[in-house]
C-alpha cells in the first residue's frame, strides 16, 4: 500500500471521527496510555453511576429511613412499597400521582409545541428576509438568551397577575392568569423561545436557498415552499427543539412554585419538593427517592432513545449565526 493511500485513510478517519481501536488521530497508543485512559473513563463512569445506584437502593429500602446513615448498597428485604405509596398518594395534598403527571405533561407538551411553532416562524423570518430592525431584534434574542430565566420572574409575575376576571356582582376573582397552568405555560414559553429561535435559525441558514428558488420557478407559493420544503428539511432541528422544550417544561419548578397556589394545579416537581420536611430528619427518604426516579424516568428514557439526533441537531444548528 502506497504512502498516499495511507495518508488518505488517516485523513478520512480524522474527518469521520472513526480511528482504529488503540489509536489517536491515526497514531497507535501505547499500552500504558490506553490503560490510563480506560482508568480515567471508569472513574468518571463510577462518579456518575454511583449516586444513581444509591438513590435506587434508597427507594428499595423497606425501612423508609428518615436518616439514611446506615444504608447498604443491597438493602435487606428490598421491596417496592415506596413506589406503591408514591403512586397511590405522593404527599398529604389531595392530588394523585396521575393528576400531577397530567399537569406536568400539559406544561411540558404546551411549552414544546408553542416554542416550536412560534420559534420556527421567527427563525425563518430572520434567516430568509431582510427587514428594518432585523439586527437589533437578533441582538435582543441573544441578550435574553444570555440572561438566566429566573431573572424575568418578578416581571412575569406582575404582568400575568394583571389578567384577571372578576364576578361583576361580588367582585370576586374568577380567573387569574398568573395562578393557572396557562399562565405558567406562557411564562415558560417566553423563556424557551430565545433558544428555539437561535437554534432553528442556525439550522435554517444551512438549507440552500436554491431549493426555494427552484420551487418558486415551478409554481410553488411561499406557503408551499415553507410547508413542503423547509419544514421537512428542518425536521431534525424541530425535533431537538421540541424535546428540549418538553424537558424544560417537565422539570420546571421555580415559576410553578411562585405562581400556582391551587393544589389541583400542582406539578410533579412541586410535590417532590413538598416531600422534603423542614429538616432532613423529617423527610421520608425512601418515598422521596422513589418519587425522584419516577419523575426522571420518562425524560431519561426519551433522551437515551433520541440522544443521537439531539447531539446531531444541536451541532447542525450551531454552525451559522
Amino acid at each position: 500500500m502506497s504512502s498516499s493511500t495511507l495518508t488518505v485513510n488517516n485523513l478520512a478517519a480524522r474527518v469521520t471521527g472513526r480511528a482504529k481501536r488503540g489509536t489517536e488521530a491515526g497514531r497507535k497508543l501505547s499500552l500504558g496510555r490506553q490503560l490510563l485512559l480506560q482508568a480515567i473513563l471508569l472513574f468518571i463512569a463510577f462518579t456518575v453511576i454511583f449516586p444513581i445506584l444509591w438513590i435506587v437502593t434508597l427507594s428499595l429500602d423497606p425501612r423508609n429511613l428518615s436518616r439514611p446513615v446506615d444504608l447498604k448498597l443491597i438493602p435487606t428485604g428490598a421491596s417496592l412499597q415506596a413506589y406503591q405509596d408514591v403512586i397511590r398518594q405522593p404527599t398529604n395534598n389531595k392530588i394523585s400521582f396521575l393528576g400531577l403527571t397530567l399537569n406536568s405533561l400539559k406544561l411540558a407538551a404546551g411549552t414544546a409545541t408553542a416554542s416550536v411553532l412560534v420559534g420556527v416562524l421567527a427563525a425563518y423570518s430572520f434567516s430568509r428576509f431582510r427587514f428594518r430592525g432585523r439586527e437589533g431584534l437578533m441582538l435582543g434574542v441573544v441578550t435574553v438568551l444570555m440572561l438566566p430565566s429566573i431573572a424575568s420572574l418578578p416581571a412575569l409575575f406582575v404582568l400575568l397577575n394583571r389578567f384577571q376576571f372578576q364576578n361583576p356582582d361580588t367582585h370576586k376573582v374568577i380567573f387569574n392568569l398568573r395562578d393557572s397552568l396557562w399562565g405558567v405555560g406562557m411564562a415558560m414559553t417566553s423563556g424557551m423561545l430565545p433558544f428555539a429561535i437561535w437554534n432553528l435559525k442556525g439550522f435554517l441558514d444551512t438549507i440552500p436557498k436554491e431549493l426555494e428558488e427552484a420551487a418558486i420557478i415551478d409554481g410553488a407559493s411561499p406557503n408551499d415552499v415553507f410547508v413542503r420544503i423547509i419544514l421537512p428539511l428542518a425536521l431534525p432541528a424541530l425535533a431537538v427543539t421540541a424535546f428540549l422544550g418538553f424537558m424544560s417544561g417537565w422539570t420546571e419548578f421555580a415559576l410553578s412554585w411562585q405562581f400556582l397556589t391551587k393544589v389541583q394545579d400542582h406539578t410533579l416537581m412541586m410535590e417532590l419538593y413538598n416531600m422534603v420536611g423542614q429538616y432532613a430528619g423529617n423527610t421520608p427518604w425512601s418515598k422521596f427517592a422513589a418519587m425522584s426516579l419516577l419523575v426522571s424516568l420518562p425524560v431519561s428514557l426519551v433522551y437515551l432513545l433520541l440522544q443521537r439526533w439531539i447531539v446531531g441537531g444541536l451541532t447542525l444548528g450551531g454552525v451559522k449565526g
